[in-house]
């Protein structure tokens, strides 16, 4: 059993941290763009409210309890990452945020767009499960993967935010200024590659 929570853990992890799941870095590398590493607690909360949302939809997707359309799905995500940038292009001259970090808006928002983000990790997860009786551990191990992957993320994100912005005296609002902009350029990338004659 150890071993199969092992297999799916590696599996979670290297499906995020990987450049052929480039969609999803892109939305977690935007999500996190606003923040420094003195906000950690609020980053902490916005990428387990993510997570809780990606969970919820990624077992009910593999468990074929709700059905969607895949091209729906792969349309969506790319939307989310364009909302992402969206805001943060409005909090380019926030210095600092206010309100309580476990609930806010951005953390219901993060839960909404995990919902999507979780039914692009099912069609992934489907093709790898086998039929047995483990489906309840694999499940859990593979969304313990997929946070630790984020999380390596985030922290990588957070890393290179300082060394611009602490150590090259790199404006914060550059920052995310250019974070945003790459992250909506490819985001728009993705949205007009995708054939709409499939979703409607």
């Amino acid at each position: 059993m150890s071993s199969v929570f092992f297999t799916y853990l590696q599996v979670g992890f290297h499906h995020i941290f990987n450049l052929e799941a480039y969609d999803h870095m892109v939305f977690v590398l935007a999500m996190c763009a606003v923040y420094s590493g003195s906000e950690w607690r609020r980053i902490l909360a916005l990428v387990t409210s993510f997570t809780i949302g990606h969970s919820i939809t990624l077992a009910l997707s593999t468990l074929d309890v709700i059905k969607f359309n895949t091209s729906l799905i792969e349309l969506l995500i790319p939307v989310t990452i364009l909302l992402t940038c969206v805001y943060n292009f409005t909090q380019l001259n926030t210095t600092k945020r206010k309100g309580n970090y476990l609930w806010s808006w951005n953390n219901l928002f993060a839960v909404a767009f995990g919902l999507i983000h979780g039914m692009g990790f099912s069609n992934y997860l489907k093709s790898l499960l086998g039929k047995g009786q483990n489906i309840v551990l694999e499940l859990l191990a593979f969304n313990l993967g997929i946070e630790l992957g984020q999380l390596l993320i985030v922290f990588l994100v957070l890393v290179i935010n300082f060394l611009l912005v602490r150590g090259l005296s790199v404006k914060k609002r550059d920052w995310v200024l250019g974070v945003s902009s790459a992250a909506g350029a490819i985001a728009l990338m993705l949205i007009l590659a995708q054939d709409l004659s499939a979703i409607f």
